[in-house]
């Protein structure tokens, strides 16, 4: 079984970040009244969990094998879905623990057409007093407002690193996983907040190399490595254009896309330890040649022309400072 599901986490308590929002959620379980919600938020953090977590919670093992309904983004999400499955799962009736409702689980809400959430809005208010509607999505917006309006919308952010290595860290225990701590900020660096890919990164390294190390996070993640980065944004930023591009040229010939050469940029000199200003007009360039990047223009030298205004910032910066002192 792979990991995401072996350790998805099957009560409340058990899941990771987005503290207040799990208070919440506890809350509602005591109180056992779900009102119609929204979760929205990036991939990864938490959100068809928590929603299946909290149905558990109210209805119990046998009530959530009858009164629960997920629909993912794999099934047909057109008007007919809405008409027949969803309408006929809120006229069924299921023998459930008293004061509770049916709830109807739509993950990937936002890829659902116009017409489907128009019908279904009037299903949520026909239906009201037995079933209730959990609705997850990475963007709001494309919601309709008479959806969102008849729900409490529920916010997810990313998972911090900590929180994304604690729960990593359990796992390797509950495998006997060899691990280094290298491998893991490894694989920290590389999920960017998201526990599906961060377990899913993991599974695949010991799946490959049994040992998780840096070296072998990398090969299987097939990223930029981030040493090799940070030495193009140390030499750019004392100014060594040549340094710089030799790095760029580097990464290229060894087959990385420009995209992710870009983005792996864009996350090292966020962290860099250089000055505010300087990194503020540095992750400016990084962000233009990403668009220009996204655009089509993958050649090599638009990534060189990165490197080289980079330098000409830390070198006007220097220039700047030293006739001020």
């Amino acid at each position: 079984m792979p990991w995401v599901e072996k350790y998805r986490p099957q009560v409340v308590d058990d899941i990771v970040g987005n503290e207040e929002i799990i208070m919440r959620f506890k809350a509602i379980a005591a109180d056992g009244n779900l009102p119609n919600i929204l979760l929205s938020g990036p991939p990864g953090c938490g959100k068809t969990t928590s929603v299946l977590a909290l149905a558990r919670s109210l209805l119990g093992p046998e009530g959530y094998r009858e009164g629960v309904l997920e629909l993912n983004a794999s099934d047909d999400r057109g008007i007919d879905t809405v008409r027949n499955k969803i309408k006929g799962f809120a006229q069924k009736k299921v023998s459930l623990p008293p004061g509770a409702h049916k709830i109807v689980i739509l993950d990937e809400a936002d890829s659902m057409t116009g017409g489907a959430q128009q019908a279904m809005r009037r299903i949520m208010e026909i239906y009201s007093n037995t079933t209730r509607f959990a609705l997850a999505c990475n963007n709001s917006s494309k919601i309709i407002e008479p959806i969102q309006s008849r729900c409490a919308i529920v916010r997810f952010s990313k998972l911090s690193d900590e929180q994304v290595l604690k729960r990593l860290l359990e796992v390797c225990e509950a495998e006997k996983a060899q691990t280094v701590p290298d491998g893991l900020e490894a694989i920290v660096f590389t999920a960017e907040g998201d526990m599906r890919n961060a377990l899913n990164n993991l599974q695949a390294t010991v799946a490959g190399f049994e040992l998780v190390s840096a070296e072998n996070v990398f090969k299987v993640c097939d990223q930029p490595h981030p040493l090799v980065v940070k030495r193009i944004v140390e030499c750019a930023a004392g100014g060594d254009v040549d340094g710089a591009c030799a790095g760029v040229t580097q990464l290229m010939d060894q087959g990385y896309s420009a995209i992710d050469v870009v983005g792996t940029l864009f996350r090292i000199v966020k962290a860099a330890d250089v000055p505010e200003h300087l990194k503020l007009e540095m992750l400016r360039e990084v962000g233009v040649t990403q668009a220009r990047v996204a655009e089509g223009l993958t050649s090599l030298l638009q990534l060189h022309a990165l490197v080289a205004r980079m330098a000409k910032i830390s070198d006007v910066r220097e220039t700047r400072d030293a006739r001020n002192y």
